[in-house]
Parts: structure tokens; sequence; C-alpha cells
């Protein structure tokens, strides 16, 4: 093994660790439940009204070989696997490469005898191999579950080929774009764009062959457990070899700490926002909102949109809607509850949004970039005031965008969704996002390395612990242990005030704790 091949295992082992665990026992789990949950109430009439639902086929994929347990594993979980694999991909091949590179950190490396493109194809040749085991691991667990091994392998391959996919389009954006932000916004675009694709591809009967355009379409288009078709699967796997070359022909063409994509120079100065330190603040959250409102607002555009078809099949078959109730998604039969549920998913984007705000503040330590800010007479206080100020303000916009879509998208179709009732519903996710930002700032006075993690973890672990206490049977006291479980499906009912205010007291005070420990620790320079 290669200095370069164990630098790049020593830098993602944790996150290919947690990301195959979860991903096999997600899978293990749903197989596992399947007789007790949904099997044994399937029928063909139900089997039938799913697959010809084009809301259900929009959300979730084109249902198949849903009279198996792997199957029914397949559809459930498979695009959310997937997403999640494509985005870890990306993210950390962005890191390892553009992020090194622009930090420096590479430039005693490549004064040796590895030039840049060697240390690049090394590091992405790690990365998909993590990806590849992570589809290994899904594998394993849906053939101990006693599903059928050729479409337990099948899907096994499909995820790892995703994952290797977008690694490869990390790799390639971060030598396009200068900046590891920028890589991994391109990067992250190609993503959601994918993911669109395949949703209008499922939708719109007369576009299904725009799967093929998809990466997450490929993954469907192979049918496991049901036809087992392995050649989108094989145009996925030569499209990530493409992807790969590009990126190393890309990244032998330009200079160190440059990319192709070069920004403007010789323009007139924008001074808008730099005259105070909130401005600033405000000024460096309006591009990224940007994006995340664009984002967040085509996705609940969809769901207003396909709201009456969801509410009226779930109505007029209760087998599935009683199965949505057992992994813990209640009153799906009507706009209101339906909105309720799909709101209360939404805490989950916005409270990572707002964690990675504070997550910048951690970057602009690390690379020195406050150290003259602070030589002047600006106190810590002030600039992470300004910061989750502005991040809870943004945090607040991306609700208002998502209510706004919804009631648009159910306006369209004559749903019933009045405009009162989508904005509550996403104001009411909000004390989760109090909760994320109060956890991040706690973290960047203790802990600053684990921000990311610590800031997300009431939104995307908190909602993960809450859907899987469900589905295992777990005890109640344990349930409570998630945000989400103090969560009322407004506007179907009214909101949880004790719960609400009991999560923002202790946001307020994991917040102050952190502020504390912020102002007496030293910078982190590194």
């Amino acid at each position: 093994m290669t200095p370069v091949t164990s630098l790049a295992l020593r830098q993602m082992y944790k996150g290919a660790v947690v990301v195959t665990v979860v991903c096999a026992g997600m899978s293990a789990m749903v197989a596992g439940t399947y007789r007790s949950t949904v099997g044994d109430g399937l029928d063909l009439a139900s089997l039938q009204a799913l697959a010809t639902n084009p809301a259900i086929r929009t959300l979730f994929g084109e249902p198949t070989g849903l009279d198996t347990a792997g199957g029914f594993t397949v559809w459930r979980t498979g695009t959310f696997l997937a997403v999640m694999v494509g985005v870890w991909g990306l993210l950390t091949a962005t890191r390892l490469t553009r992020g090194e590179e622009q930090a420096r950190r590479w430039d005693l490396l490549l004064s040796g005898r590895y030039p840049a493109t060697a240390v690049t194809v090394r590091t992405l040749l790690v990365l998909s191999a993590a990806a590849v085991l992570t589809g290994v691991g899904v594998s394993t667990a849906l053939v101990a579950a006693g599903t059928a091994v050729p479409g337990a392998v099948l899907h096994g391959a499909g995820i790892a080929a995703t994952g290797v996919f977008f690694t490869a389009v990390g790799g390639f954006a971060a030598q396009l774009w200068p900046a590891r932000t920028s890589a991994t916004m391109g990067a992250m675009a190609l993503l959601v764009g994918g993911l669109l694709i395949r949703m209008v591809g499922d939708g719109v009967e007369w576009l299904s062959w725009l799967r093929w355009l998809s990466p997450f379409g490929l993954l469907e288009l192979s049918r496991p457990y049901a036809d087992d078709r392995p050649l989108p699967l094989l145009v996925l796997t030569v499209a990530a070899a493409a992807v790969t070359v590009a990126a190393v022909a890309a990244g032998r063409r330009r200079d160190l700490h440059s990319g192709w994509f070069r920004p403007g120079t010789g323009r007139p100065p924008r001074l808008v926002l730099l005259g105070s330190v909130p401005g600033f603040a405000v000024r460096r959250t309006l591009r990224t909102l940007a994006g995340w409102i664009a984002a967040i607002g085509s996705y609940y555009l969809l769901i207003g949109l396909i709201g009456r078809s969801m509410t009226r099949f779930l109505a007029d078959n209760p087998r599935f809607a009683d199965a949505a109730a057992q992994a813990g998604f209640t009153g799906l039969g009507s706009i209101q509850g339906y909105a309720g549920t799909l709101f209360a998913l939404l805490a989950v984007p916005v409270g990572v949004f707002a964690t990675a705000r504070i997550a910048t503040l951690v970057d602009d330590e690390a690379a020195g970039r406050l150290i003259l800010l602070y030589a002047q007479p600006v106190s810590r206080t002030a600039l992470l005031g300004a910061e989750v100020a502005a991040a809870a303000a943004a945090a607040a916009l991306l609700a208002v965008a998502a209510a706004l879509a919804a009631w648009l998208g159910a306006t369209v179709v004559g749903s019933g969704l009045t405009l009162t009732d989508a904005l509550a519903g996403a104001a009411n996710v909000l004390p989760i996002t109090a909760l994320c930002l109060g956890a991040a700032v706690l973290a960047l006075g203790v802990a600053p390395r684990f921000v990311a993690l610590v800031g997300s973890l009431p939104a995307v672990g908190g909602f993960l612990w809450y859907v899987l206490a469900d589905t295992i049977g777990a005890p109640q006291w344990s349930q409570q242990l998630s945000p989400f479980a103090h969560l009322a499906p407004v506007p179907a009912t009214s909101p949880d005030w004790a719960g609400a205010g009991g999560m923002l007291a202790v946001a307020v005070t994991a917040g102050a704790i952190g502020l504390w420990a912020y102002r007496r620790r030293d910078l982190r320079i590194s």
C-alpha cells in the first residue's frame, strides 16, 4: 500500500464504516420486518393500485417485486440508500482532493514523486473501494434476512455503482472549480438533478426514457427481485469510469490551486453588506441560501402537486396507510395529515443547513481567516451571535419557501391545503432547527472538529431513531428521546406547545454553554 493510499484510507474510513453500517442495517431491518408490517396484507389489487399510482411512483420509484421481502426493501429504501452513498462519496471526494489542495496540505506531498493526478486517482480508487464494500454489506444483509441471492447481489451492485459514480463526480468537480465549496455545490447540483429526472421519468409515462439519463433511474431499471436486469448497472459503471477518466484528464491540464472555472478578475468591488459583522454574516449566507431554497422549494412544490393523488390513494387503500402508521407516519388519508407528515421531514434539511452555517465558522477559524478579525475590537460573542442570527433567519426563510411551494402545488391541483395551514406546518419544525443550532454552537465551543456531526444529530439522528424505534417496537421512553416524538402533525392537529418549549429551552441552554466555552478556548488553526 502506497503512502498516498494509506493517507486517503485514514482520512475516510470512519465515514465509510458509518455509511456501510447504516445501509446494511436499514436493509436488514426492513427485509426482516416485511411480513409483520406489510407482507401478510398485500393482495393483487393492492399491488396493482400501488404500481399504477403516479404519485407513489414519483416519490418512491416504480414498485416492483413487492410480493417479496427483497423487492419491498429495494422499493422502500433503495433511493434513500443510493442518495446517502452518493452524497457521502461526492462530499468525501471533494474534501480529500480539492479541500486538501485548497488548504495547501498537498503542497509538500506534491513536491515529491507523486504528481497531482496520481494522488487524485489513488484517492478516488480508495473511495470507490469503500462504495463497493457498502454494496457488499447491503447484499450480505439482504441474504442474511432470507431474500433471494440474485436480487440481493444486483441491488448491492447498484448501490456500489451509484457510490462509485458520485465519487467520480466529486473528483471531477474538484478539478473544475478552484474552491471546495463551489466544487461541492456543483456535484450536489448534479445529484439533485439526477433525482429530479428520475422522479419525472417515473411520474410521466411518456417521459419514462429519462430514467436512462439518471443514476437513480438506472438503479431502478435494474429491477432487483423482479427481472434482475444487469444492463442498466453496466451503463452506470461505464458512466462512472468515463467521469473518472474526465477527472484525470481535467487535472492534467490545470495548474495547482486553480481550476477550469476561474473567478472573474477586474470587476468593480461589491461592498454590499460589508460594513458590519452582522451584514457580512448575512452576505455570505445568501448564495448558499438561494441554492437550498431552489432545492427544497422544488421538492415541496412536487409534494403539493401530488398531494391530492396521494391522499386519495391512501384513503382507498387503508392497508398502506396502516403500514405508514406503523412506521410513525399517521393521518396520511387527509391533505392536512399528509402535509403535517411531509413537513415533519423538512426538519432534516433545514437542521442540516443551520448546522452547515456554524461549520463554516469552524472552517474559517481553522484556515486562519478569523485572526485579523479578532485582532480588531470585535468580540467572539458578537461574531458568533451574528452567525447564529443569520443562520436562524435563513432557516426560517427556508421553512417559508417550503410552505409557499407546497401551497402553490396544492392550489394548482385543488387539494384544499390553505396557505395558513402550510405556513403552520413548516413553522412547526423550527424548534428542531433550533436544537441543531444549539448543538452546533455547543460543539463549536467544546469540540469544534465535530460541529457537523453533533449539530446534525437532533435532525438526522432523531429522525432515523424515530422511524427505527417504531419499527422495532422500542420502549416508549426510548422513543421520546427523538425530537420528532414531540412534533404534532400540524396542521392536522394543534402544535405540541410543551414539546416545542422544551426543545427551545434545551437549544438555548446548549447554545449558552457553547458560547461560554467558545469565548474561553484558544483559536484552532490547522
